[in-house]
C-alpha cells in the first residue's frame, strides 16, 4: 500500500542543476527516514543521500557539497537538489523508505548529464 513516486529527472549539461522529488502515500511519512539512491549502467545501486525524520542529513562522499536532501512533511515529499552536475552523476535515481517491516522503493527517475 506504500507508494513512492519520483519525478524531476531529465537531461542536463555538466555544471547544471536538477531537483528531484519523491511523493509518498499510504504511510505516516513524517516518522520515517528517507533516502535517495542511484544506479548507473554497469554499476551497483548506491546510497546518495539520506534524511531522518528530524531533518538530519548525510551524503555520499561523491556528492557532498553539491547535493542537498530535504523534506516537506506537509507534502509527504522528499527532495534532492543536485548542483554542479557531472557526467558521473548520470544514473537512475530511486527514492527509498525503510522502517520496521517496511522497505519501499519508487520506480526511479532518469538523470543524464551530458553536453
Amino acid at each position: 500500500q506504500v507508494q513512492l513516486v519520483e519525478s524531476g529527472g531529465g537531461l542536463v549539461q555538466p555544471g547544471g542543476s536538477l531537483r528531484l522529488s519523491c511523493v509518498a502515500s499510504g504511510i505516516a511519512f513524517s516518522i520515517y527516514a528517507m533516502g535517495w539512491y542511484r544506479q548507473a549502467p554497469g554499476k551497483q545501486r548506491e546510497l546518495v543521500a539520506a534524511i531522518t525524520s528530524g531533518g538530519r542529513t548525510n551524503y555520499a562522499d561523491s556528492v557532498k557539497g553539491r547535493f542537498g536532501i530535504s523534506r516537506d512533511n506537509a507534502k509527504n515529499t522528499v527532495y534532492l537538489q543536485m548542483n554542479s552536475l557531472k557526467s558521473e552523476d548520470t544514473a537512475v535515481y530511486y527514492c527509498n523508505l525503510k522502517g520496521r517491516g517496511i522497505d519501499a522503493w519508487g520506480q526511479g527517475t532518469q538523470v543524464i548529464v551530458s553536453s
